[in-house]
């Protein structure tokens, strides 16, 4: 296992699919690298690609409104995302994408070794917990796998595309919340 200056360097440099050509930033990923709570999204957005920094753009401002709204801070948790180089015109990654970026991403989760993996969205959920993953169907369900608990929810921009989807993403984030409290109360 790589330590993290070898993963980004790796991630940055890396030419495994045609999205490194028309990336202006990778994007990496950002927090607390010692965090039991870790969140994964699809892939960066245009401001995301801009600045490097994940969920920055609209999606990211409703993430930073729901986890306030839970008493979560940005500041106690780790995000990434499946893939690091943004789609042209935010479309889903292609399976080849996928594929080329998830070993950076599995060695991120080693090096963190969260206790709990949120996902968010049906794309990152596919690829996290199963490829048949139903987002409307099986949000908010935990899944234990390997010493890890997973859930998914919906991806912010889904909820900005689709606000009546914000009843039950809340509903999903107290739960995470609530599990997040129990590995934090022992600590």
């Amino acid at each position: 296992m790589v330590d993290w200056t070898e993963l980004e360097k790796m991630c940055n440099n890396c030419t495994k699919c045609d999205l490194h050509k028309t990336k202006t930033n990778m994007v990496f990923g950002q927090g607390d690298i010692h965090t039991n709570l870790m969140f994964i999204g699809e892939a960066p957005g245009e401001q995301e690609d801009l600045s490097g920094i994940p969920f920055v753009g609209k999606s990211g401002q409703l993430f930073d409104k729901i986890l306030t709204s839970v008493d979560i801070s940005r500041e106690e948790i780790y995000i990434a995302n499946i893939i690091k180089c943004r789609p042209s015109q935010n479309r889903n990654p292609l399976d080849i994408e996928k594929k080329s970026c998830l070993p950076f991403l599995r060695n991120q989760v080693k090096l963190i070794h969260p206790k709990i993996i949120v996902c968010l969205g049906r794309v990152s959920a596919q690829s996290i917990i199963n490829p048949n993953f139903k987002i409307t169907k099986e949000h908010g369900i935990w899944f234990y796998r390997k010493g890890y608990c997973l859930i998914a929810t919906y991806h912010p921009s889904a909820l900005l595309r689709d606000p009546s989807k914000k009843r039950d993403a809340w509903e999903d984030f107290k739960t995470i919340k609530t599990k997040y409290d129990e590995f934090r109360e022992k600590n």
